[in-house]
């Protein structure tokens, strides 16, 4: 029996990969850009919209100039706290369960705010967030994970950052940006000093860029989990003969049950698979019947106007997935989160699939 939306919206979730500036309201961006006096593209009744078409045209680089207009408008504590604040609402609303909401602190700095303090400010937004979420009965943990802009050169000082507040609501280390040209060795300093310190971090790779950046992220500098990763379809052989064979990379990749971060709305807006012109395109549907651990995610709500739900839809009408399909994956990814293993479990056990179960 199909699953209806009703049942994908009360179904459990679990966001790993969740940009909190790609998933701002568009009247928030509207009425904090009035208050700050940043120019936007579009009147307010149809940001939304445009952020959706600028961001769909095929090119990552393009897809990240929308973040312009987020950016712009979190640069102040209130406006940092307010943000986060809503996302986790949001979240929640839509039956996710925990996130990881990402972001850059180096980026956010415009205003005067110390790195230290915009951690903070967001982190006072998650607090209130989740109260307020727990109040109207559908609780979540929300956990940081601070990124560093992979073009910069800021990544050994936000790794630090990480550590610092670790105990303070911040859960992991991200690199994020251009993939093209920008690999992900440059960071290695950091991510050495991340494995010293016994710290959590995914890294974006496989998304713009193909094998080398996957093997780079994974061998060069110690990835727990693989932002995207989708191009690990590249080392696999689909023709060949008895099926399809899987290269030295990706068996690593699968066999060490590293996992794939997957965006579907968000890859098939950037042309991340050459060839890839539908959901029922993306690499999602082999990986997971090849074993791969694979996770569900929406990257940025606001750029691909979607939401967990709808992401969660788009795979069930493309695969003709059922509930034990989307409990798979949704173990899959609380298994990889940046949580202790005994409140990961206690999740798994006491929230997913008991709701799942109702279902």
């Amino acid at each position: 029996m199909s699953l209806t939306a009703d049942q994908i919206r009360r179904a459990p979730k679990v966001a790993l990969h969740e940009h909190l500036d790609g998933g701002v309201r568009p009247s928030t961006v509207a009425e904090i850009a009035q208050e700050v006096g940043h120019p936007l593209p579009a009147p307010p009744d149809r940001l939304g919209m445009w952020f959706a078409d600028a961001a769909s045209s095929g090119s990552l680089p393009r897809y990240l100039e929308t973040f312009e207009h987020t950016v712009a408008v979190m640069q102040r504590p209130q406006d940092l706290a307010r943000v986060a604040r809503e996302s986790v609402l949001d979240l929640a609303a839509d039956g996710v369960v925990y996130a990881e909401l990402r972001w850059a602190p180096e980026q956010h700095l415009q205003g005067g705010l110390p790195l230290a303090e915009t951690v903070e400010a967001v982190q006072a937004g998650i607090d209130e967030g989740r109260a307020e979420a727990a109040a109207e009965g559908t609780p979540i943990v929300v956990g940081q994970l601070l990124t560093a802009m992979r073009h910069a050169q800021h990544g050994l000082e936000i790794a630090e950052l990480v550590v610092e507040y670790r105990d303070r609501g911040v859960c992991g280390f991200d690199i994020a940006g251009a993939e093209d040209g920008f690999p992900p060795i440059l960071h290695l300093e950091a991510f050495e000093y991340l494995r010293r310190e016994n710290a959590h971090f995914t890294i974006h790779a496989g998304e713009a860029f193909g094998l080398p950046s996957i093997w780079q992220a994974i061998q060069r500098c110690g990835a727990d989990r693989l932002g995207h990763g989708v191009r690990i379809i590249d080392d696999i052989d689909l023709a060949a003969e008895g099926g399809p064979r899987l290269g030295l990379l990706a068996a690593y990749v699968r066999d060490r049950r590293i996992p794939l971060e997957m965006c579907p709305s968000s890859n098939l807006q950037t042309s991340a698979v050459p060839g890839m012109r539908s959901i029922a395109d993306h690499p999602i549907g082999l990986l997971k019947e090849l074993g791969f651990r694979v996770t569900i995610n929406c990257d940025n709500r606001l750029m691909s106007g979607t939401s967990m739900s709808r992401e969660m839809q788009l795979l069930v009408d493309a695969f003709d997935y059922g509930a034990d399909d989307l409990r798979w994956f949704t173990v899959n990814a609380m298994k990889s989160a940046f949580l202790p293993f005994d409140e990961r479990l206690a999740l798994i056990d006491d929230v997913i699939k008991p709701r799942y179960a109702a279902l």
